[in-house]
């Protein structure tokens, strides 16, 4: 029987963990094992219903299913949606769009039973991973993760935001990629880092099999990935909580 997930043994946490805590973010190599690594991408790519997350600031977030898509109406819904976030990113202001599964959400409400998204978030919750989030990120008190799918295709981007919700237990924000080898920068798609004057300090490309983790809040973003990219750019994201 195939494994779904599987950390490497060759990660260097020690190395990791000096890394994290000289900037509080890391970019965490090679991070399953290549077998696993693959099963997760076809999971990904050939087994999950995308849907749509857009935002116009933080309280108009909304979370659209793949069936939502599928009708005339669905589509008139999420293309306003859609605008209403191209309208803010327009004045300067919070906005993101991009294909996504909520895995958490479709565990409790039980979209599906025993599928591979439900056994990929018992794995993220496994003392296996989480030990490894605390060993790079000295945090001790993290207890859990939640999760989604996100596709950053085409005219897809998430805005600069700080990811400040401490008080739900959030501190430190993890994407799990699975982009294409030959991602090419011009494809968008980075995760980027941004100081007080909205210059970049540090940026991550999206890697096949690397794992991104950076401690919140910190203001950060996604680029846009344009019309011309000619594929999508996979991830599992999501927070590691305390709480």
């Amino acid at each position: 029987m195939k494994k779904l997930f599987e950390l490497s043994p060759n990660l260097d946490r020690k190395t990791l963990a000096e890394r994290f805590a000289k900037t509080s973010r890391v970019q965490v190599r090679d991070v399953l094992t290549e077998d696993t690594a693959r099963e997760v991408l076809a999971v990904l790519a050939k087994g999950t219903p995308w849907g749509m997350a857009t935002g116009a600031g933080d309280e108009n977030r909304q979370s659209f299913r793949a069936e939502d898509m599928r009708t005339p109406e669905g589509q008139q819904t999420i293309n306003a949606a859609a605008m209403g976030a191209q309208e803010n990113s327009a004045r300067g202001e919070y906005g993101f769009r991009f294909a996504h599964y909520p895995i958490l959400t479709a565990v409790q409400e039980e979209w599906e039973i025993e599928s591979p998204h439900e056994i990929l978030l018992e794995h993220l919750n496994a003392p296996e991973f989480m030990d490894l989030a605390r060993d790079i990120t000295g945090i001790d008190a993290l207890v859990k993760a939640d999760g989604q799918a996100t596709l950053f295709a085409p005219n897809h981007y998430l805005g600069q935001h700080i990811d400040s919700h401490v008080g739900e237990g959030w501190e430190v924000a993890y994407v799990l990629n699975f982009a294409p080898p030959n991602w090419c920068p011009d494809w968008g798609g980075y995760l980027l880092f941004l100081d007080d004057e909205g210059d970049v300090v540090e940026g991550f490309r999206p890697r096949f099999n690397a794992l991104n983790l950076f401690k919140v809040p910190q203001s950060h973003m996604v680029s846009y990935v344009p019309p011309f990219a000619p594929m999508g750019r996979m991830a599992v994201t999501g927070w590691l909580r305390s709480q």
